[in-house]
C-alpha cells in the first residue's frame, strides 16, 4: 500500500521555506516546488510525494524536526493513498 506526503497550509510558515523543504527533502526541482507550494497556498494542502509507509513516515517527521529547528509551523502528514 502507497502512502502520501501532504503539506498543509498555515499562516505562519513562509513560501521560501516550503520550496526549500521540498528541494531538499523530496528532491523538486524549484519549478516543481513552486507548484506543489502554490497550491498548498491555494488549496489548503497538497501531496508532496506518494511512496512506501516507512519513507512517508521517515520523510514526515525529518520535515517537521528541520521545521522545528527553524522556528516554522510546519505541518506535513502521511496518510494511505
Amino acid at each position: 500500500r502507497r502512502y502520501k506526503v501532504l503539506f498543509h497550509n498555515d499562516d505562519y510558515t513562509t513560501m521560501e521555506f516550503v520550496i526549500e523543504v521540498l528541494q531538499r527533502f523530496f528532491h523538486k526541482t524549484a519549478t516543481e516546488a513552486m507548484h506543489i507550494m502554490l497550491t498548498v497556498h491555494k488549496k489548503g494542502a497538497a501531496v508532496a510525494c506518494v511512496t512506501t509507509r516507512d519513507v512517508a513516515e521517515t520523510k514526515t517527521s525529518q520535515v517537521m524536526d528541520y521545521a522545528q529547528e527553524n522556528g516554522m509551523p510546519l505541518l506535513v502528514t502521511s496518510e494511505p493513498e
